[in-house]
């Protein structure tokens, strides 16, 4: 075990650093609740510190101050209660590779003891580097429903692949096996006898999961157990999956993960998941617990237990430190792309449909997750903030907590920047462990909290109890101050809470110059103002020693006190602006970023920002003084440009144009230079700068290459009206035949079925006509036919 010095900070003799003393405005030192005790004083900042002289009491200053500040008043530096903070390296191994007698190791150190107050953050440097042949543990999880046979036989010939590519990666090296189908109840599988022992054609009984191969240094094993696994059957779509991945996770033993490696799950399948809920559809109730449940490599829980949820993976994956790798099937991909941006040190690609390219696969996937580290901090609890600081292979320090594009055998530094917010009341938990930890990686760095919440001078062995200095016996005597018992107040305990305010209290309680007790905003109490809330707003109070204080007379920007909460805040009548502002409302932005131009320039530098906006310089406006009125025209320089561009047209003799003219390739572009154009009469655009040379003459530059407009195909245009207009006439004519068509084959019909609907007389013919007629005689008033008339005759 080493131990190291590995940081002190103890600002013992610091009186002249830094600025003068800070207004009490400023003052974190100055609260009232930092005054109650030496250990409210420490917590209140990092700078801050307890002043036991019995004469500061007397003198009425304040006792909690910055150390700056008490050295420089009357208080000696041995009486300056001023916490230590420090850290300590407890374990400090050098990182090595995976090829050594000795376990590997890549975070440096591994345990840090640190001494920590409030509000006083502590930087821990570590480095971490990506070590060689570090044991890598992967665990083939497959679907093995009747979907995926094909896949299942492509993976036992591929298995001799996996394992040579990995051992290119890493000397030490192991895989395993196992396999998925769904919850043995209805509706997930069918419940038929039959169906129970063979789902389908050669098939096996269904189950939730199976470990087929455990972990295991020779590989030839995979192929072998792969080949002899057989696929089973389930009725709906989704499998269960993350029955599987829980039990893989949590079933270390069984599994035969390693302490020290990269764990690693390849989960490969072509349909989607089941989760927390769904296990109600067959009747399971009970929630996941996320335990192991394995019974002779089967999960014996399956039919018991519902589905985890998506939560209950991720916390498992991390807890464990496994990385998984998604290899699914095209279809599913989107579902899985969200599942993998929530887990975290997860990757998702697409399986081909017979599962030949998982090789590759792995391999993509595995340098992915590789090439990158990503620090994380565990078991971090209330008031404790981690943050992560790095260069990576950059020369600036960044706030981040990932280096990407790493590679093997290289080292990347970090600092973790440890911040106690606030002292826990439970003195049980003043001592903490938390620990930072790369993603997918068993390692880690173990801090142990040393939480300084309160000062030497407050512990047991330094109590005066009963002390005469606090009112005969009436508190305890700590840290130059009386902490009264109950009942009683005052600086001395002096005062009994029922006591009535007395002529000689009162004069204590009134302001130099003034005639009214605690400003006339609070209660005298024992010669103390206790200040009251304003009666209007009672989220506004007033402070101070008399009450002479308060939270809402400030100026106003934007009829907001301080410009509002994200400018500034009132303090005792004065404006206390964050950072990135300042003025008497905290009305000026401090940031240049309205007075930038496009390129970056502030103001095109012609002029100042101030406050968030450009006073530009004499000759020059706009909100970033890109205008300009004493500048020369382009119009000015317009015909000479034309006619001096054209080099087979000389320009007019009462033409005047500057002798420094000149047709260059290609144009500079400068603060100096002023862009103009101008259109020949080709429609094309001639670009050109001017500037004043060192004799105050106009120089002109003139860009050779003109910008033209592309030449309209005439051709192209007509024939494509002409090509309309025909494709338009041909589509009419096909109209009209096919409208023609209809009408003739809707009559030909009517027609065939009205003949076949005709009833002829067959006995008669219907052409035929008798001879004989009847009619009536008028002279004979009797009726006669033809014949008749014909035998009387």
């Amino acid at each position: 075990m080493k131990m190291k010095r590995l940081v002190v900070l103890v600002p013992t003799f610091c009186l002249f650093i830094g600025a003068l003393s800070e207004t009490s405005d400023q003052n974190p030192c100055h609260s009232s609740e930092a005054q109650k005790s030496c250990g409210a004083c420490i917590a209140a900042g990092k700078d801050c510190g307890w002043c036991v002289s019995p004469l500061y009491e007397k003198e009425n200053r304040l006792r909690c101050d910055t150390y700056e500040n008490h050295a420089r008043g009357k208080c000696d530096t041995d009486q300056i209660q001023f916490p230590i903070v420090d850290s300590l390296k407890v374990d400090d191994e050098d990182v090595r590779d995976g090829d050594t007698p000795e376990e590997v190791v890549q975070i440096q150190p591994q345990k840090v003891r640190v001494g920590i107050r409030p509000n006083h953050p502590v930087r821990i440097p570590l480095i971490f580097r990506q070590a060689e042949n570090y044991p890598v543990d992967l665990y083939y999880l497959m679907d093995l429903s009747n979907s995926m046979e094909d896949d299942k036989e492509n993976l036992a010939e591929l298995g001799t692949d996996i394992a040579r590519k990995m051992s290119i990666i890493t000397k030490n090296f192991r895989l395993g096996f196992g396999s998925f189908v769904d919850k043995v109840v209805s509706p997930f599988v069918s419940t038929v006898p039959k169906k129970l022992r063979s789902p389908c054609n050669n098939c096996e009984a269904p189950y939730g999961f199976k470990n087929q191969l455990k972990l295991d240094l020779e590989t030839k094993k995979f192929s072998q157990q792969v080949k002899a696994a057989k696929v089973s059957g389930n009725l709906d779509a989704p499998e269960g999956g993350f029955d599987a991945i829980m039990q893989a996770i949590a079933c270390e033993g069984e599994i035969g993960w390693r302490n020290i490696s990269r764990r690693m799950i390849v989960f490969s399948t072509d349909a989607g998941f089941h989760y927390a809920g769904d296990g109600k559809l067959g009747g399971i109730v009970t929630p996941n617990d996320g335990e192991c449940h394995m019974e002779n490599g089967l999960y014996s829980l399956s039919s018991y237990l519902d589905y985890p949820s998506v939560g209950q993976i991720v916390n498992k994956i991390k807890e464990k430190a496994v990385s998984i790798i998604f290899a699914i099937t095209e279809d599913q991909f989107d579902i899985y792309e969200q599942l993998s941006n929530i887990i975290e040190g997860s990757t998702v690609g697409v399986l081909a449909n017979d599962s030949s390219n998982i090789v590759k696969l792995i391999e993509e996937n595995y340098d992915k997750i590789t090439s990158k580290v990503t620090l994380q901090s565990k078991d971090v609890g209330d008031n404790i903030t981690v943050e992560f600081y790095s260069r990576c292979f950059e020369a600036e320090e960044k706030k981040r907590s990932e280096c990407q594009n790493l590679r093997i055998g290289q080292t990347v530094s970090f600092v973790a920047e440890v911040t106690v917010t606030a002292c826990p009341k439970d003195k049980n938990l003043w001592k903490r462990e938390l620990y930072i930890q790369p993603v997918g990686f068993q390692e880690k760095l173990t801090l142990e909290l040393d939480l300084i919440c309160e000062c030497d001078c407050e512990k047991p062995e330094n109590e005066e109890v009963d002390s005469d200095k606090c009112s005969n016996g009436n508190g305890t005597f700590e840290c130059g101050k009386c902490t009264c018992d109950p009942g009683r107040y005052g600086k001395f305990c002096e005062c009994k809470a029922d006591d009535v305010s007395s002529t000689d209290s009162i004069k204590l309680c009134i302001q130099p110059n003034a005639t009214v007790p605690c400003s006339g905003r609070g209660e005298c109490t024992c010669g103390e103002c206790v200040c009251n809330a304003r009666s209007s707003d009672l989220t506004q109070t007033f402070s101070g020693e008399f009450c002479e204080c308060d939270d809402y007379s400030c100026n106003q920007h934007k009829e907001q006190i301080c410009g509002g909460p994200t400018r500034g805040v009132c303090d005792c009548g004065t404006c206390i602006c964050n950072p990135g502002f300042n003025g008497t409302a905290c009305e000026c932005e401090l940031s240049q970023e309205k007075c930038k131009t496009e390129r970056g320039l502030v103001c095109n530098n012609h002029g100042e920002c101030s406050c968030g906006q450009c006073t530009c310089d004499e000759g020059y406006s706009g909100l970033t003084c890109e205008q300009c009125f004493n500048c020369r025209s382009c119009r000015d320089f317009e015909e000479c440009v034309k006619c001096h561009a054209d080099k087979e047209t000389e320009c007019p003799s009462d033409l005047i144009c500057p002798d420094d003219m000149e047709v260059v390739p290609k144009l500079k572009e400068s603060l100096d230079h002023q862009l103009c154009r101008v259109e020949d009469e080709n429609e094309c655009f001639i670009e050109f700068t001017i500037f004043d040379n060192e004799y105050g003459e106009a120089v002109i530059e003139i860009e050779e290459e003109r910008a033209c407009p592309k030449p309209v195909n005439i051709l192209a245009i007509v024939g494509g009206v002409v090509a309309g207009i025909v494709l338009v006439g041909l589509l009419l004519l096909l109209v009209w035949k096919l409208l023609t068509y209809i009408h003739d084959t809707r009559e030909f019909a009517k027609f065939e079925k009205e003949r076949q609907n005709a009833k002829w007389d067959t006995g008669e013919n219907p052409i035929y006509k008798q001879a004989t007629s009847t009619f009536k005689n008028p002279t004979y008033g009797v009726e006669m036919n033809s014949q008749e008339q014909i035998d009387s005759k």
